[in-house]
């Protein structure tokens, strides 16, 4: 058997187990997109128990506010800091991006497997979102900020998105940002639209040390 590379895969799955995780995921990442086309996607909704990685070699965005927020599983209370069982994220909104060489990938929890999308890859017809929220806990990369206003009451921020940051507490936004190298760890990514040029959706199995493929 041979991985999404063309690479020997050795071990042995179980493989109604495999199907039980990976089918939904594929299902719910292809509703998720058209549910993106069409606008239909809230920008506040229970997050699943785990995080997801997304890199792109450029992140070309306008309109851009950050401020802190809460990320909440189903379950949780949501936006109310007490309850443990939510999670401390920077939120990002971007108005309008252009992504190049965007990838996400997840790994599927107790298996070697991680699901994985590519976009974007052609410089002339990048990945393109309209009113990207992503609540994420990890981000680097290379930053540039254009008319840049850093310690703004968050409540006054008009995101790509809704709600805005909580009133008198710590925000920023910028009229033009550019990330290069992004890696990125989140719990959600929401949009209007989502434009995935050149799309490439596949499962990667590899039982080895070096594990299934991850965008960093």
């Amino acid at each position: 058997m041979k991985d999404a590379q063309g690479d020997p895969v050795q071990g042995r799955i179980r493989w109604r187990r495999f199907a039980a995780v990976v089918l939904p995921a594929a299902v719910a990442a292809g509703a998720l997109m058209t549910g993106m086309a069409n606008g239909a996607v809230p920008a506040q909704f229970a997050v699943s128990g785990q995080q997801f990685k997304v890199a792109a070699e450029t992140l070309t965005g306008t309109g851009f506010v950050q401020y802190g927020g809460l990320a909440s599983p189903n379950g949780a209370r949501r936006n109310d800091p007490t309850d443990t069982r939510n999670h401390a994220v920077a939120t990002s909104a971007i108005a309008s991006a252009d992504l190049y060489k965007l990838c996400q990938s997840v790994k599927v929890p107790g298996l070697p497997v991680s699901l994985v999308i590519h976009a974007g890859d052609d410089i002339n017809n990048q990945a393109h979102a309209k009113d990207l929220l992503i609540d994420m806990t990890d981000l680097k990369g290379d930053a540039t900020f254009t008319n840049i206003n850093i310690g703004q009451d968050a409540g006054t921020l008009n995101p790509a998105g809704d709600p805005n940051g909580a009133p008198g507490s710590f925000g920023q936004k910028a009229d033009k940002v550019v990330i290069q190298h992004l890696k990125q760890v989140s719990w959600s990514t929401t949009a209007s639209s989502f434009t995935l040029n050149g799309l490439h959706l596949y499962v990667d199995v590899n039982t080895t040390p070096k594990g299934p493929e991850e965008c960093f």
